[in-house]
């Protein structure tokens, strides 16, 4: 028996080293990365010295540089690297905020399900199985409400992108369901951020300005003090909020229905 035993645990896909493959390399290219400095390219004081340079590129070569945009979108947030806001406010600027906008959100779904699959196949089912009987059932409820649960984390932009993701695989949400929420709920953020930057030309030169100066005076560090977050509105947050909480109105109409019915029922056996 023990033996047996053994074997049907040896034979347990979910103990298999090839698993942990896709994420060890996720992970490693992660430190590789922070390691050469190389997200420091992504970021806002990166493009200003660069921007004359990519609009040049983008005018010569439009389809090919929004490829180019594609891949390092999608890259990064197989990765992880939390820099989906400055990238869409950039796609924005270069391209518009209608192509900015479409090719932000479908980058953003295809890096998402990149590192989902990645994350689910090498920890969230094995973790899952070894979880307790309360960490099981929180994810078969999460589960159960998978698209209206997901669209709401992605309506949030206060929620780490990278976090849903991860919160997803361990639950072991389906394939389909996670795409089309993430898709669906990814739209109006990046439509937000694509269309702020499509207007970025004056904090640009502002920002650009006052880095010369600085440089001029003789500064050491003379970094970019901008935050592409700051470009979300008050009014945009509450809009985004309100949107969210519309995504659990199906959850919270049917736990309603359900106190609704659990009521009805009480009364009808104490009348009985």
């Amino acid at each position: 028996m023990a033996e047996d035993g053994k074997n049907r645990e040896d034979s347990d896909p979910g103990l298999s080293p090839w698993r942990f493959l896709p994420l060890a390399l996720v992970v490693i290219a992660v430190a590789a990365i922070f390691a050469t400095g190389l997200h420091r390219s992504l970021t806002f004081e990166a493009f200003i010295d660069y921007q004359g340079r990519l609009e040049q590129m983008v005018a010569a070569h439009r389809l090919k540089m929004l490829g180019l945009y594609v891949l390092v979108y999608v890259g990064a947030v197989t990765l992880s690297l939390p820099v989906s806001a400055f990238l869409t406010a950039i796609g924005g600027y270069l391209f518009g905020y209608v192509v900015g906008t479409g090719a932000a959100a479908v980058s953003a779904t295809l890096g998402a399900t990149s590192i989902f699959l990645i994350a689910r196949t090498s920890l969230g089912q094995p973790l899952l199985n070894r979880a307790g009987p309360r960490i099981r059932s929180l994810a078969d409820g999460f589960r159960k409400r998978a698209f209206s649960y997901l669209l709401f984390l992605r309506l949030m932009p206060v929620v780490p992108f990278w976090l849903t993701n991860l919160a997803a695989a361990f639950c072991g949400i389906g394939l389909r369901k996670f795409v089309l929420a993430t898709q669906i709920g990814m739209l109006p953020a990046s439509f937000a951020f694509a269309f702020a930057g499509s207007g970025l030309e004056e904090v640009i030169e502002v920002q650009a300005r006052a880095r010369a100066q600085c440089l001029a005076g003789g500064g050491g560090a003379c970094a970019v003090d901008f935050d592409v977050k700051s470009l979300l509105t008050t009014e945009l947050m509450i809009a985004l909020g309100v949107l969210s909480v519309l995504a659990l109105a199906p959850i919270l109409y049917k736990r309603l229905q359900e106190r609704r019915t659990r009521g009805t029922t009480g009364e009808e056996n104490v009348q009985a």
